[in-house]
């Protein structure tokens, strides 16, 4: 039987030393910076943005992979230019604070629309009985997914530092599978790497899962029925201003129709008004980030590599972006 636990610290240490290799980038004054979060989709459109301001508008990149809130004060403070992909309405605390009250960053109008919940694989919904995420609270349905024998299940709920995670810690407590199912953290890597392996000896795994994602090009997944989204049973609250968060929130229900936006620093309007219209115009779709995120983590592709080629193959959609830009 699969152990979660053994796929964590085989994999861990990859994922430590991919933490490590990540760069501390001080960036010249005439350069863009892109800041870069830790997800496949971001990277993907962070190198494929950087290729097309170096070929189209002669600036100096600089990727900077950091964390989202560092971010936003970075474009607050004019230390970063970019953000490649912010999911609403995952992070709309920090839009709430960037955009809206400080007026300081931009969100492009164009948005991918995008897909958020639990995941099992076809199997597990098929043979297994598993098909509402309301089964996850019932005890005897919870144990299908028990690798330690503990009579707990268990389920990836999302990477540590994501908002994602902190609102699937709220839907399992109002949903009452934090009682019977082992809520696990870790890097998305080592959580993939346990879909990977339950898929290839057919156990039973359930998992957060979103789309846009290549995950769904390698696997026939399954998303659990649940409540469609009411925003009256739908209240989040923010886990750094409040100690009581979990008992104060609420989420019983489907997650709310979600988007991803390129986002970037008011200052660029001023500075670079041309990028700034360019940034507002960019029009990708799921298909595309699919493509892109299968790309370099499926065939392992090197991200510049990668962005360089599709950058050389879609000149025609890009001249489109930059012509709608004037």
């Amino acid at each position: 039987m699969i152990r979660f636990g053994s796929v964590v610290a085989v994999a861990i240490g990859l994922v430590v030393s991919l933490a490590a290799a990540g760069q501390s980038v001080s960036a010249r004054a005439d350069e863009i910076v892109i800041g870069v979060p830790s997800w496949s989709s971001a990277n993907a459109t962070a190198h494929v943005l950087e290729t097309i301001l170096e070929d189209r508008f002669g600036v100096d990149v600089v990727l900077k992979e950091t964390s989202n809130a560092e971010i936003f004060a970075g474009m607050d403070d004019g230390t970063i230019q970019i953000h490649p992909e912010v999911w609403l309405p995952n992070y709309k605390a920090l839009h709430d604070e960037y955009v809206l009250r400080r007026k300081s960053v931009v969100m492009s109008p164009r948005g991918v629309p995008a897909s958020q919940g639990i995941c099992v694989t076809q199997a597990t919904y098929d043979g297994d009985g598993i098909h509402t995420i309301q089964d996850l609270a019932d005890p005897e349905k919870a144990k299908v997914f028990d690798t330690n024998g503990d009579g707990r299940g268990e389920i990836w709920i999302g990477a540590p530092g994501w908002n994602s995670t902190k609102v699937e810690q709220i839907r399992a407590h109002d949903y009452g599978y934090d009682k019977t199912m082992q809520l696990l953290q870790a890097e998305e890597t080592v959580g993939l790497a346990a879909v990977d392996a339950a898929v290839a000896t057919g156990k039973p795994m359930a998992f957060y899962c979103y789309e846009p994602h290549h995950v769904f090009e390698l696997h026939d997944l399954v998303y659990l029925d649940e409540p469609a989204h009411d925003p009256r049973k739908w209240q989040i609250v923010d886990a750094e201003a409040d100690g009581d968060w979990l008992e104060k929130s609420k989420a019983g229900v489907a997650w709310p129709p979600s988007f991803l936006h390129i986002f970037y620093a008011k200052a660029l309007e001023e500075s670079q008004p041309e990028i700034a219209s360019f940034l507002k115009s960019v029009n990708l779709d799921v298909d595309t980030v699919s493509q892109m995120t299968y790309a370099l983590v499926v065939e392992r592709r090197d991200p510049a590599e990668f962005a360089r080629e599709w950058v050389d193959g879609h000149g025609e959609r890009i001249s489109g972006w930059i012509e709608d830009a004037d």
